[in-house]
C-alpha cells in the first residue's frame, strides 16, 4: 500500500432514486475537496448530467471509460453502463436496484484491482438492489465476500466508535448467533482496526450486554452469564483491555462511553440508535476487518426528501474523509510495523 501520489476514492452511486446523488454533487462543489483526493463517480456520464441539471450544481465532470483517463481537478465519471435511467426520485423501483448494483460492482472490481484506494458507498435501498447476484442484507457482507476477511459494521466519529457484534439480523434470532467464536471474532477485528486504522496503541473496549440489565442473574435470560461472561474473561486472559458486558439501557445516559476507546453492541438497535442520538450526520459507517477500506454515510435512502435539494451532504462528507484519514494511518502502521521488524534482533542461527 505504499503510496505517495493523490489518493484515488471511488464512489458507487446507490439508488438514483434517493438522497445519493445530491450529496455527492453537494460534496464536490468545494473544489478545495480536490487537494485531497481523486474522486471517481462509477454510473454514467447521462445520469450525472441530469443529476447535475436537476440540482443546478456548478461541479465539473471528466467523462472516462479508463481508470487511467481520470484527472485531479474535477469530479471523473468512469461509465459502467450506457443505456439510459428513468429516474423518479423517492419512488422505489427494481430497475434503479439493478443500476445501483452495476455501480457497486463496478467499484468494487476497481477495489479490488488496486486502481482505486478507498470505496465510498452512497446509500442503497436494500429490497430493490436483491437479484441472483446480491442476495445480501446490505454492503457490508457483500464486500466481505467479495473483498474477503472478517467484516464488521462499525460506527464511528472522532469521539465515539460503535461495532456490532450482529448487524442485518431479526432480533428474535440475535441470541442464537452469538456464540463465543463471533465474540472473540469481532473483538479481534475492533481491536485490530482501532490500532491499525485509528491508530491507537492500546485500545479499551467495551461490550454491552445480551439481555436487559445483562440478565439479572438468569432472571432476565442466561446468555449474559453462559456466553458473554466467560469469553470475556479468556480474551481478558490474553492481555486486551476488554470490560464488560454492561447494561446497555444506562451505558450511553450515565456517560459511561466517554470512558472507552469502542463499545461493542450486542445487536444493531442496541448500538445504533445511540450512536444515531449521539451523532447523527456526522457519523461514518465504516466496514472493518477487510483489506481494502469502505466507508459510507450514516443514513438511507431518504425518498422522503429526495429530489428536492434538502439532503444533508455532512455525513457523506464525514464518510470520504475518513476513509482518506484510515487510509494514512494504514501507510504510517505499515512503517512503524516494517521499522519495528528491521530493528528486531535476529536470533542466533537464524538464516540470512
Amino acid at each position: 500500500m505504499m503510496k505517495e501520489e493523490k489518493i484515488v476514492v471511488g464512489i458507487s452511486v446507490g439508488d438514483l432514486n434517493g438522497i445519493g446523488g445530491e450529496i455527492i454533487l453537494k460534496t464536490f462543489e468545494d473544489s478545495r475537496i480536490f487537494e485531497f483526493c481523486t474522486p471517481v463517480v462509477f454510473a454514467s456520464i447521462k445520469v450525472m448530467d441530469f443529476l447535475k441539471k436537476h440540482f443546478d450544481s456548478a461541479v465539473n465532470f471528466n467523462s472516462i471509460h479508463k481508470m487511467e483517463q481520470a484527472v485531479d481537478d474535477k469530479l471523473n465519471v468512469f461509465n459502467c453502463w450506457k443505456e439510459g435511467v428513468s429516474i423518479e426520485f423517492g419512488k422505489e423501483d427494481e430497475k434503479i436496484g439493478e443500476f445501483a448494483f452495476k455501480s457497486l460492482e463496478a467499484a468494487t472490481k476497481a477495489l479490488k484491482n488496486e486502481t482505486i484506494d478507498i470505496l465510498l458507498t452512497a446509500p442503497i435501498n436494500k429490497k430493490n438492489i436483491q437479484s441472483q447476484a446480491f442476495t445480501f442484507p446490505g454492503h457490508t457482507d457483500y464486500l466481505a465476500q467479495e473483498l474477503g476477511g472478517q467484516s464488521l459494521m462499525f460506527m464511528v466519529t472522532d469521539t465515539l466508535k460503535v461495532g456490532l457484534l450482529t448487524d442485518h439480523v431479526p432480533v428474535k434470532d440475535v441470541s442464537t448467533h452469538i456464540s463465543p467464536e463471533l465474540i472473540i471474532q469481532k473483538i479481534n477485528t475492533v481491536y485490530d482496526t482501532l490500532q491499525k486504522d485509528f491508530g491507537i496503541g492500546k485500545p479499551k473496549i467495551a461490550v454491552l450486554g445480551i439481555n436487559p440489565h445483562t440478565g439479572d442473574n438468569g432472571v432476565i435470560g442466561n446468555e449474559d452469564d453462559d456466553v458473554m461472561r466467560p469469553t470475556l474473561k479468556k480474551i481478558k486472559e490474553d492481555g486486551k483491555l476488554v470490560f464488560g458486558p454492561y447494561a446497555a439501557d444506562s451505558f450511553f445516559g450515565s456517560d459511561n462511553y466517554k470512558n472507552f476507546d469502542a463499545i461493542i453492541a450486542s445487536y444493531h438497535d442496541q448500538g445504533l440508535i445511540p450512536f444515531k442520538t449521539l451523532s447523527f450526520g456526522q457519523g461514518v459507517n465504516y466496514t472493518a476487518g477487510l483489506k481494502q477500506i469502505r466507508t459510507s454515510p450514516d443514513h438511507g435512502t431518504a425518498y422522503e426528501i429526495a429530489g428536492k435539494g434538502l439532503a444533508d451532504a455532512g455525513s457523506f462528507k464525514e464518510a470520504l474523509f475518513m476513509g482518506i484519514h484510515i487510509f494514512r494511518n494504514r501507510l504510517d502502521f505499515e512503517k512503524l510495523t516494517a521499522n519495528i521488524l528491521k530493528k528486531a534482533p535476529r536470533k542466533v542461527g537464524a538464516k540470512k
